[in-house]
């Protein structure tokens, strides 16, 4: 199967940064579009096709702030993601949370729940454009 191209979106005041590649997903920052439909469709079809498309592919989310509409694009991915077959063997999630954010915590211990694959929670100091870097590459 071809491989999808990498795509990637900088993040604004109202949309996360998103780094959609082989083997590698990422969606960090803050998630308030006036539509999130029109943001996270796009997304949703891409990251079924790579997750497909990959012997392996780890995903990383984390949000410094996330509304109840975005969250529900979220769910939706990861209860796609969760249907896959050898989805344990196929995915490793990362969910990064700020530091005392204990809400984010809890959501991300809600997805845990959702899918049987390696999922881990990081604590990190900050969730911002300036630090992404210093985390997400840390961890492979």
């Amino acid at each position: 199967m071809k491989q999808p191209e990498k795509f990637t979106a900088e993040a604004t005041r109202t949309t996360p940064w998103v780094v959609l590649d082989a083997g590698r997903i990422i969606i960090l920052g803050r998630s308030i579009p006036g539509n999130p439909g029109d943001f996270y469709r796009p997304l949703y079809d891409k990251i079924n096709s790579i997750v497909n498309s990959s012997s392996s592919t780890k995903i990383e989310l984390g949000f410094e702030y996330i509304n109840t509409s975005s969250t529900k694009w979220i769910y939706s991915i990861i209860k796609k993601l969760s249907k896959l077959k050898n989805i344990a063997e196929k995915v490793r999630i990362i969910w990064y949370y700020e530091q005392g954010d204990e809400e984010m915590c809890d959501l991300g211990n809600i997805f845990r729940e959702m899918i049987d694959c390696p999922f881990l929670l990081v604590e990190v100091d900050g969730l911002n454009s300036e630090n992404y870097n210093s985390f997400t590459h840390t961890l492979d």
